[in-house]
């Protein structure tokens, strides 16, 4: 490719408040369309809105997380648009003067640092939802989500490839779900982003015409819909055309986007100040307590991983991108487990079982303490590593403490001597031509007997009292 990429992104994240951002209806996924609606949040007319003080709490902490400076003196506007989900005709957001600004974010990417701004955090009320109906020819509006508080993180046009994207993206995620402000269900449209791509030749500094891609409800869905548009757009310009600023919605099933409408730009929308808010005053005495209840943030965990518990970068990037898994880790070995070893379980044969299972690691139905005990007996040789995988999936199954499990299903390793150097003598005598083999040099007879021995004993037997037992029987025959 004879251009280079330049990617911006527009994540709007719903806050995790009991109550809506102008009104006192329940903010609750789910729900029978319009049963968490009132006057204020459906746009009845006479009706005022109040400020949920809950939105700026979460949404100054959001912005101190990610580094930006807080607008001491604020305000609300008016961004007016017609769209059936939207029965006030307009939105309450911010304009010029968001509540939180210039900030940036640290994010690894191949093993490289990389800073990547953030131009502004404000507040806004998401809209409705329209459910189309192709059986009955018609779409139907459910309010339930108007209203719900929104923070719109909007990034500098820094990200150079799908993947840095992606990565930014997860780090993003990992801040919310750290300072809980948002819970970040994807599925549940808690967090969604629109993404803005371009290309310009290498070497040019001016950026070029940007097209804004909507109905992105993944990060696997974002890197498609940026590795479409930037091969779509490059083909355009190589062709000699014109890129036309533009608004598509992508088609995650189709892997291809469509044209919706020119690209609004801010005139379009007719900014006002919201007449029925007051100002937003934020004094430093304010900031200064919603700092304290800022918690270690994914950076200075991997910081901590690193430092204190000698892990590699790549095992703390993985461990901190999610909370929970973080969390499940630090409890695991602050009872006493190593480190590396849980490590090694989580981002392998736990995370294994996750992935194939489509859970999150919030939902790991067994305790670190539980982790802990399965660790314990694979390092006092009850159980081979084999049988501990065995152990893992019945843990995902019953919860049921891992001594259990390998009492039930009789996976406990057999390490009597005397019982095991029957079983090498017994093998010795079935195979004399190993014996000799290994005499010669053939370190493969050697391993070739360990099996033997794991057969007679049905996997059961200690391999690392196998293996020595092996080989001072060897040296002697």
């Amino acid at each position: 490719m004879n251009y280079e990429t330049v990617i911006g992104l527009e994540v709007h994240a719903e806050l995790k408040t009991n109550t809506k951002i102008y009104c006192g209806c329940k903010n609750e996924f789910g729900g029978e369309p319009n049963t968490h609606t009132c006057p204020i949040c459906t746009g009845m007319p006479g009706t005022l809105p109040v400020l949920n003080k809950r939105v700026v709490d979460f949404a100054i902490k959001a912005g101190l997380a990610m580094n930006c400076t807080i607008t001491k003196y604020g305000k609300q506007d008016r961004k007016n648009y017609f769209y059936p989900d939207l029965p006030k005709a307009y939105q309450i957001s911010q304009f010029d003067l968001p509540l939180c600004q210039n900030g940036y974010i640290d994010i690894l990417v191949d093993g490289e640092t990389r800073r990547i701004g953030i131009t502004r955090i404000h507040i806004e009320e998401d809209a409705g939802k329209l459910v189309h109906d192709d059986y009955a020819n018609c779409s139907i509006a459910d309010y339930n989500r108007c209203g719900v508080p929104l923070i719109e993180i909007v990034s500098e046009p820094d990200l150079r490839s799908p993947e840095e994207a992606r990565v930014f993206l997860e780090t993003l995620k990992s801040i919310l779900e750290y300072t809980e402000v948002s819970d970040c269900k994807m599925q549940e449209g808690s967090l969604r982003c629109d993404v803005n791509v371009s290309l310009r030749p290498f070497g040019q500094k001016e950026f070029g015409t940007r097209c804004e891609m909507k109905n992105i409800n993944s990060f696997r869905a974002a890197v498609r819909s940026m590795e479409y548009e930037q091969k779509r757009q490059a083909e355009v310009l190589s062709a000699g055309g014109v890129i036309v600023q533009e608004t598509r919605s992508w088609d995650d099933v189709k892997g291809t986007s469509v044209v919706m409408r020119t690209k609004e730009d801010a005139q379009d929308y007719r900014y006002f100040p919201e007449p029925d808010l007051l100002p937003i005053v934020v004094s430093d005495e304010w900031v200064e307590e919603i700092k304290k209840t800022i918690p270690e943030l994914p950076e200075q965990r991997r910081s901590r991983y690193v430092n204190d518990y000698g892990l590699p970068e790549y095992d703390a990037f993985l461990l901190t991108s999610s909370k929970k898994t973080a969390d499940f880790f630090d409890e695991t070995v602050n009872l006493g487990a190593a480190p590396k070893t849980v490590s090694n379980w989580l981002m392998g044969d736990i995370a294994k079982v996750l992935n194939d299972r489509e859970l999150e690691a919030g939902d790991i139905p067994f305790s670190p303490a539980q982790l802990k005990s399965l660790i314990a007996l694979i390092e006092k040789g009850t159980i081979s590593n084999s049988a501990a995988k065995k152990v893992l999936n019945e843990m995902f199954n019953s919860s049921e403490e891992p001594e259990k499990i390998v009492e039930q299903l009789g996976l406990s390793q057999v390490s009597d001597e005397g019982a095991l150097m029957a079983m090498v003598q017994e093998v010795m005598a079935q195979n004399p031509q190993s014996i000799v083999d290994y005499k010669a040099g053939k370190d493969r007879a050697l391993g070739f007997l360990m099996g033997q021995v794991m057969r007679v004993s049905k996997g059961k037997a200690n391999p690392q009292v196998i293996s020595q037992m092996l080989k001072e029987a060897l040296d002697k025959a």
